[in-house]
């Protein structure tokens, strides 16, 4: 239930005690994890959430006293995440998952939840979104075919719709704008298929957006207005989401896999104003946003009413996670330098 989180803080002052929030295992999540039948494994648990929802799910296992590993699995490209796993209890293992080979030597498991995917750079380089958004999906549903399967989508596989409707629900007509959104169809059909196929349980995780401090919408906007820059109000509202309750929700839904697949929109029940987060960040920093254009009638959004019905919704508000965002960025907190490019409008990343 939402709430599970308790003694937030005011402020976020550190990396580490980042991590830690975002790594705090609540007793549904614990639940959750006592029930494993065998080793998790992690696959794309390199790239921006993958780490702490690794050390999420360790947490939870250690909580519920079980033994069982967490197998985190990436080409791990990027300095010291590795070892920071390791530190955090969470075996490692280094593939390139489009190599067929190096697939079907991972280990076995009966869960595992797909996090690899690629985004931003994708316009260009296509053949490759493609690749790893659709034909390594169907790779890894034919791999895991007899495991429980949690399968990272995202929101984007939606057509924008007016603020007024509240978003789509996940039984919603999809209609995504764009290759990258459309190659994530593609990797929702991959695993429907195997699904339909083999009988293997999965839950499709819908998401938009994360929120972590050292990225995501929210601080996109705040750092825009502290460092003077323009802020386009086009897309003129998102949806998110604190990234410790998104991984909590994700480890979760290993608990609603099923055939045909279930899906889940995860993203907080409030449709953001970036105007209005502009300009509150302006009150707190004591600075004048600079905004350019005006709000569509559309907007990237979705419903998450069945995330606030199945599993509590978020505990961290959107009201906290502005205040958290404001801080970080005003007392200069490590950025990823990875904006969402929530503001586009033409599918292109």
């Amino acid at each position: 239930m939402s709430g599970e989180l308790i003694s937030l803080p005011d402020v976020i002052e550190t990396e580490a005690q980042l991590d830690d929030l975002l790594a705090l295992p609540g007793p549904a999540l614990v639940r959750t994890m006592a029930g494993l039948k065998g080793d998790l494994v992690i696959l794309g648990v390199a790239g921006k959430m993958g780490p702490t929802l690794a050390r999420l799910a360790r947490r939870a296992l250690d909580a519920a006293g079980s033994r069982r590993q967490v197998i985190g699995v990436a080409r791990f490209s990027e300095p010291g995440v590795r070892e920071r796993l390791e530190e955090w209890g969470v075996r490692t293992v280094t593939a390139d998952l489009l190599d067929r080979q190096a697939l079907d030597k991972l280990p076995d498991a009966k869960d595992v939840v797909f996090m690899a995917g690629r985004k931003f750079g994708s316009s260009g380089q296509e053949e490759l979104t493609w690749a790893m958004n659709t034909y390594l999906p169907a790779m890894v549903a034919e791999r895991y075919r007899d495991a429980r399967i949690v399968a990272l989508s995202t929101g984007n596989v939606y057509p924008f719709t007016t603020v007024e409707s509240g978003g789509p629900t996940e039984d919603s007509p999809v209609g995504p704008v764009g290759e990258y959104a459309q190659s994530c169809l593609g990797r929702e059909r991959m695993f429907q298929y195997a699904s339909a196929r083999h009988g293997t349980p999965v839950a499709v995780i819908r998401l938009n957006y994360a929120i972590d401090l050292r990225y995501g919408v929210l601080v996109d906007v705040a750092r825009k207005v502290f460092d003077g820059e323009p802020i386009d109000l086009t897309m003129g509202y998102a949806n998110v989401i604190w990234q410790g309750d998104a991984n909590a929700a994700i480890l979760r839904a290993l608990d609603h896999a099923a055939s045909p697949p279930f899906v889940l929109n995860l993203t907080g029940p409030d449709i953001v104003s970036i105007r209005k987060a502009a300009l509150e960040f302006g009150e707190m920093f004591g600075k004048e946003p600079i905004l350019r254009g005006t709000e569509a009638e559309t907007a990237l959004l979705s419903n998450a009413s069945r995330y606030v019905r199945l599993m509590g919704g978020p505990t961290v508000t959107t009201e906290r996670l502005k205040r958290w965002s404001a801080e970080w960025v005003r007392g200069g907190g490590r950025l990823l330098n990875k904006p969402t490019h929530y503001e586009a409008r033409d599918g292109k990343f």
